[in-house]
């Protein structure tokens, strides 16, 4: 395991478990709640992420035992109160504020690898904004969820409510979970498409099997997998013949690549292909 402090911060830590693997830990005491210094370092800690090229995957976790994260940390929208008094320049400021605040959790899902968020413990309010823009998300089976925003006046603005009806197969249980904040479990959240894989053994058990997978992606054509994600984030957006004519496009320019012929003849000599890094620059998704 190697330390990763050129990519860690204050509140954030990241370690590298194998080559082209990268593990993000949330890491403020005592339960993760996120101020604004807390986001804006996580937007920058992804961003710098996604111009390394020696990393293919990530995987975003907590340090603490018991918790992902509790949300946002309320004492932080005291900012908000030293905003202008007049109305409509108040209405500008707290809404570039909000449009930094959406920018910084959504920095996984412009990085160019994919995220895969391993949940443990209680994940309330933003955990959710941060896991629904990830690209896998595990839990284990003793995380306890919620969209809290509205037992506190608000509409979930951060991501939550753009992202979620995207990934559930269960739109009613999506309303009633943003409607009534109540609390659901990782075995519900498997069933409504917000987690795929639920697994024993707290915040140890449900790392293991993140890692895991992200050595299988580690192995993978860096030229694919990223590929791949940028694909199927267009698909999401637009429509199937809008995507087909993108993927067309990107691949006219990615089929020329030196992965394809090392996958090749890796297959037909029954052996792991060995992959180049990708190049310096990274451009983002």
């Amino acid at each position: 395991m190697t330390e990763r402090s050129d990519l860690s911060g204050q509140f954030i830590k990241v370690y590298s478990p194998e080559p082209h693997v990268v593990v993000v830990q949330l890491a403020r005491n005592p339960v993760n709640a996120f101020h604004e210094p807390f986001w804006v370092e996580y937007g920058h800690v992804f961003d710098k992420i996604g111009q390394d090229p020696t990393v293919r995957v990530v995987v975003l976790a907590s340090t603490l035992p018991k918790v992902f994260s509790a949300g946002i940390d309320f004492t932080a929208l005291g900012a908000l109160q030293t905003f202008d008094k007049d109305p409509a320049r108040r209405a500008l400021q707290t809404r570039t504020f909000t449009i930094a605040f959406q920018e910084a959790i959504g920095a996984t899902e412009r990085c160019p690898y994919p995220v895969i968020a391993a949940v443990h413990g209680v994940a309330l309010g933003l955990s959710i904004d941060i896991i629904a823009a990830c690209d896998v998300r595990y839990a284990a089976d003793d995380t306890r969820f919620s969209i809290k925003e509205v037992d506190v006046g608000l509409a979930a603005d951060i991501g939550t409510l753009a992202r979620l009806p995207k990934l559930a197969g269960n739109q009613s249980l999506v309303h009633e979970l943003a409607y009534t904040a109540r609390d659901f479990s990782a075995s519900e959240a498997e069933r409504m498409g917000l987690v795929s894989r639920v697994v024993s053994g707290g915040r140890d058990g449900v790392l293991k099997i993140a890692l895991e997978t992200a050595h299988i992606i580690a192995q993978k054509s860096p030229i694919a997998v990223l590929g791949t994600k940028r694909t199927l984030q267009h698909a999401r957006d637009h429509t199937v013949q809008e995507n087909l004519e993108y993927v067309a496009t990107w691949n006219s320019a990615m089929l020329q690549s030196s992965d394809l012929t090392a996958a090749l003849k890796a297959a037909k000599a029954k052996q792991l292909a060995i992959f180049e890094p990708l190049g310096k620059s990274i451009a983002k998704l």
